[in-house]
């Protein structure tokens, strides 16, 4: 039995490669962020298209109500993909989570506007966010404990901090896209009917990752789980009953890529242009630098917590994470277009070396039988509370303080969060995976 849940080398005891492993989970979660960052960078058009456009504050701080609210749809997301693949495997929850996505995004992309059903349009938009939100509330737990369960115990961190680049691959996908139109088209052909390609364009990725997770096997140790009759029938209950303080751990530890991910890559935008004076087009180019430097950090900071563990790094992460937040702002407001760069760049970077060491950490601390549940619920909580509010925390306290520097303090709140995970959580790096 424990041989065959031993990770060792490339194939995991007569399984696929670990190499078919990683790529299924990050090109599946590529497809699921590419979806779900889409409709934050496209928010200053879908606020005039899709909301009443006399008062543009209003319009946009509609817009981004619903993308906040959708975070709200990934607690039972969570639950609901946690149970599938806690039951009856990961590899058929995963598949699911990006079929939903691809249809509620692609939905979008063919939407009526405001302009010919009025309020119904508004309606529409927010139920196809919402099923958006339910879509990624189930992929990334899964996505993790798929590799976490496929991946050698010495090198666990940089392997299922892979899948984590596909975060910001995805993100950094959506922002070319947003970036590719305003480059393309003028404005009145973005209003008109560029603003839908970057939604369509989902579906050709979709096809693509449901192709690939469809060739995957599920893994050793739920196949083991099930071969011993160990499978939970309601997981949520048992990780709620006998694991709450990992999940208040995993919270914590979740802020950082949650909260100030939002602040660096969605609001990041909007006050590149509202508060630093740039058009559309150097805003998105920013935040695709800023992305693919900072995607580079990710597997090197999961790397580093596989060497000298995962604390160190989530408190180095949240350390910065403090001291570079009103600095970051300061320089995006500057008016420079490399300062800007810079500034946006270092809100980034905390965001990455907390990501390196969380998702080996959280599979780390729960067992199997709920392990899918219980990094999804975790995550989610932190999603609601700092992750898809960021955006319009941060565009309200500047809108009611006046302060564009504003956005910082909650910047910060999401780094003292890891600073309290970190030094709370159990260190676990080159352990093996718990089952039950």
């Amino acid at each position: 039995m424990t041989e065959a849940i031993t990770q060792s080398g490339a194939t995991i005891a007569g399984h696929q490669p670990l190499r078919k492993v990683v790529v299924g989970s990050v090109v599946g979660t590529v497809v699921e962020y590419y979806d779900f960052a889409v409709y934050g960078y496209m928010a200053t058009v879908l606020a005039a298209l899709f909301f009443n456009a006399q008062d543009p504050t209003a319009a946009l701080l509609g817009t981004l109500a619903a993308f906040a609210v959708s975070f709200a749809l990934r607690i039972p997301g969570g639950i609901l993909f946690g149970h599938i693949g806690d039951k009856y495997g990961r590899k058929v929850s995963l598949f699911w989570t990006i079929l939903l996505m691809c249809a509620a995004t692609a939905g979008m992309g063919l939407l009526p506007t405001y302009f010919a059903i009025g309020i119904w349009a508004t309606v529409l938009l927010v139920t196809m966010r919402f099923l958006q939100g339910i879509a990624a509330g189930g992929e990334l737990g899964g996505a993790t404990a798929f590799v976490a369960e496929s991946a050698p115990a010495a090198k666990r961190a940089a392997f299922t901090s892979l899948v984590n680049v596909g975060i910001s691959v995805g993100s950094l996908l959506a922002s070319l896209g947003a970036l590719s139109i305003n480059a393309v088209f003028t404005p009145e052909q973005v209003a008109d009917f560029a603003w839908r390609l970057p939604f369509l364009f989902s579906l050709p990725l979709a096809l693509v990752g449901l192709w690939i997770r469809s060739r995957l096997h599920d893994t050793p140790q739920f196949e083991q789980l099930k071969e011993s009759h160990e499978v939970e029938a309601i997981p949520v209950v048992t990780l709620v009953k006998q694991h709450k303080g990992s999940l208040g751990r995993i919270a914590a530890l979740s802020a950082l890529f949650t909260g100030g991910h939002y602040v660096a890559y969605t609001y990041g935008p909007i006050h590149l242009q509202r508060s630093g004076g740039h058009d559309a087009s150097f805003a998105f180019l920013a935040t695709s630098v800023s992305l693919v430097l900072c995607a580079a950090v990710i597997p090197l900071a999961g790397a580093l917590s596989d060497r000298i563990g995962r604390r160190p790094v989530f408190l180095a992460a949240g350390v910065l994470g403090v001291l570079a937040a009103v600095p970051a702002f300061m320089l995006m407001g500057s008016g420079n277009q490399t300062l800007a760069v810079i500034g946006q760049i270092l809100l980034g970077l905390p965001v990455s070396l907390s990501i390196g060491p969380a998702f080996a950490s959280f599979a780390e601390n729960l067992p199997a039988k709920v392990r899918y549940s219980g990094i999804s619920l975790g995550m989610n909580v932190a999603q609601l509370l700092v992750g898809g509010t960021a955006p319009l925390i941060a565009t309200w306290l500047v809108a009611t303080t006046g302060a564009a520097l504003s956005p910082a303090a909650l910047y910060g709140f999401c780094a003292i969060c890891v600073l309290v995970g970190g030094l709370k959580v159990k260190e676990t790096a080159r352990q093996e995976l718990p089952v039950a």
